[in-house]
């Protein structure tokens, strides 16, 4: 009796008990309903720091933009974040900066009035920091780019409530065609986007 019910657990109950563990792994990993925001234009905006003949630097400031961001429980890596900059409403310490910047050396905003960030995944390293994949958009050239975000709060347990994030990242702009003034400014940029989603 002993010999018959040690066989009927090793090929019974064991593989049942095996099936029931899945079952609780799949539940905590089920993918909720997708998190739908828009950007509080508002209370958002990008600035742009780049080195000044290497001792200083200069800020501009993109105070207008637009966007929608998606995040999806249990698949953060199928989030979207889409963000458009108006270009033409950039803002500068100085007036001769402003105009190099909307001149075609720099951003050239009659011919390319907007700059866009599509990020399409999202890597938590916590419940309120990680990075963002996607790519960038100036001057009608397109590359990769990462932005590191830190969420005020956790965003996949925020649904319904309006959350705040900062991205920062660091460009090189000439890979965008902004190779001018290179003895007076430098090619690394420091970007930072501080954006306020609330939901729709």
């Amino acid at each position: 009796m002993t010999n018959t019910r040690s066989i009927l657990a090793r090929f019974v109950l064991l593989p049942l008990a095996a099936v029931f563990a899945l079952a609780g792994a799949g539940a905590a990993n089920t993918v909720g309903t997708p998190q739908r925001y828009t950007l509080d234009a508002s209370a958002s905006n990008v600035s742009a720091k780049v080195p000044f003949f290497g001792l200083s630097s200069k800020t501009a400031r993109f105070p207008k933009m637009q966007g929608a961001v998606t995040i999806v429980p249990g698949a953060p890596e199928r989030a979207v974040i889409d963000v458009t900059f108006d270009a033409t409403a950039i803002e500068a310490p100085d007036d001769v900066t402003l105009a190099r910047l909307r001149g075609d050396k720099f951003f050239w905003v009659e011919k390319y009035p907007s700059v866009r960030f599509v990020g399409r995944s999202l890597k938590l390293t916590s419940p309120t920091r990680g990075t963002v994949s996607g790519e960038l958009t100036a001057r009608g050239i397109t590359q990769p780019q990462t932005l590191a975000v830190t969420f005020d709060a956790d965003p996949l347990a925020q649904a319904g409530k309006p959350v705040s994030f900062t991205g920062t990242t660091t460009i090189d702009r000439r890979k965008y065609g902004m190779k001018s003034y290179q003895l007076v400014v430098g090619n690394k940029v420091d970007i930072t986007l501080k954006a306020r989603m609330v939901p729709r």
